[in-house]
C-alpha cells in the first residue's frame, strides 16, 4: 500500500513537471478585407504528449468559457493527409519538427514558458478567409487546368496492361505523395506554386498514361498558376525543406522540361 501511495506520488509530481505553461501570439482576422493583428493569450497545463491542434483546441475551450471568440483554424483528418492543418508556427510551416504536418507535431517539440508565434500561410494566391484560414481554391483551380488524365469510361483495365519500369512507378508515387498543403508556397520567398506543380505534373508526366496530354498539361498548369498570382523560382529549395512529405525540387526541373518542350512544339 505504501508502495502504491509512493508510486502514484511520484507519478503525480513528474506529470507536474512536464505539463506545459505556454504564452501564444495568434494572428486574428476577421475578414479578406480586414486589418489582422496578434493577439496574445496563455494556456496552462498542456500535456506534452497532445497535439498542437489539441492545444490548440484548448485555448478555443478556455477562449470560449470566458465568453470570447474562438479562434478560426483549418483541420480535417489529423492524421497528416489531408494538409488542412497549415499553421506557420515559430517561422516554421507547420512547426519546427521534420517531415510531419501541424495535426502531427507534439507538444514535447517546445518547454514550458516558452512563446509561441502562429500565423496563417503568407501568400497573395492564398488571402486570409478568416484568423488562421486562407483560401487555398487556387490549387483546385491549377489541378482543373490539366492535372488529370482523360480517359473513356467503362470496364476496368488491367493493372499489368500497360508495362512501367519500377525506376518511374516509384519517382511516380514519390511525386503524387504531395498533398497540396501549401507549406512550398508559405515557405517560398516569392510564394511561388512550382513544387506544388511540378509534383502534380510529375507524377502523371512520369507514367505512359500521362504523356498523351503532357504538352497541354505543363502549358496549362503552369499558365494558372502564373494567372492566379504565385510568384517565379528562384531555386532557394525552401519548399522542399520545409515540405512535410519530403518532395523533391527535381520535379521542378522535370516541370521546366516539359514547358520548354510542349513550347518548342508550338
Amino acid at each position: 500500500m505504501i508502495t502504491s501511495r509512493c508510486g502514484i506520488i511520484k507519478y503525480t509530481i513528474m506529470s507536474e513537471k512536464q505539463s506545459l505553461n505556454l504564452t501564444l501570439k495568434v494572428w486574428r482576422q476577421k475578414g479578406p478585407k480586414d486589418k489582422g493583428q496578434f493577439e496574445t493569450y496563455n494556456v496552462s497545463n498542456i500535456s506534452p504528449d497532445s497535439s498542437f491542434l489539441e492545444m490548440m483546441d484548448v485555448l478555443n475551450e478556455q477562449l470560449i468559457s470566458e465568453g470570447k471568440e474562438p479562434i478560426a483554424f483549418d483541420h480535417d483528418c489529423r492524421e497528416g493527409i489531408c494538409g488542412m492543418c497549415s499553421l506557420f508556427i515559430n517561422g516554421h510551416a507547420h512547426g519546427p519538427d521534420e517531415d510531419i504536418t501541424t495535426c502531427q507535431l507534439h507538444m514535447r517539440k517546445f518547454n514550458t514558458g516558452d512563446t509561441i508565434t502562429i500565423e496563417p500561410w503568407r501568400s497573395a494566391g492564398f488571402p486570409v478567409i478568416k484568423d488562421l484560414i486562407v483560401d487555398r481554391r487556387a490549387f483546385d483551380k491549377i489541378m482543373a487546368a490539366g492535372g488529370f488524365v482523360s480517359v473513356n469510361t467503362g470496364g476496368v483495365p488491367d493493372g499489368n496492361a500497360i508495362p512501367i519500369p519500377k525506376d518511374d512507378a516509384d519517382e511516380a508515387m514519390d511525386a503524387a505523395s504531395c498533398i497540396g498543403c501549401g507549406a512550398c508556397v508559405a515557405s517560398c520567398k516569392n510564394g511561388s506554386a512550382m513544387l506544388f506543380v511540378s509534383a502534380k505534373v510529375s507524377q502523371l508526366a512520369l507514367l505512359p498514361q500521362g504523356r498523351v496530354e503532357a504538352a497541354r498539361r505543363a502549358k496549362n498548369m503552369v499558365a494558372k498558376m502564373d494567372e492566379l498570382g504565385f510568384g517565379n523560382c528562384t531555386n532557394t529549395a525552401a519548399c522542399e525543406a520545409q515540405c512535410p512529405k519530403n518532395v523533391s525540387i527535381a520535379n521542378i526541373a522535370r516541370l521546366n522540361r516539359e514547358f520548354l518542350c510542349a513550347t518548342l512544339k508550338d
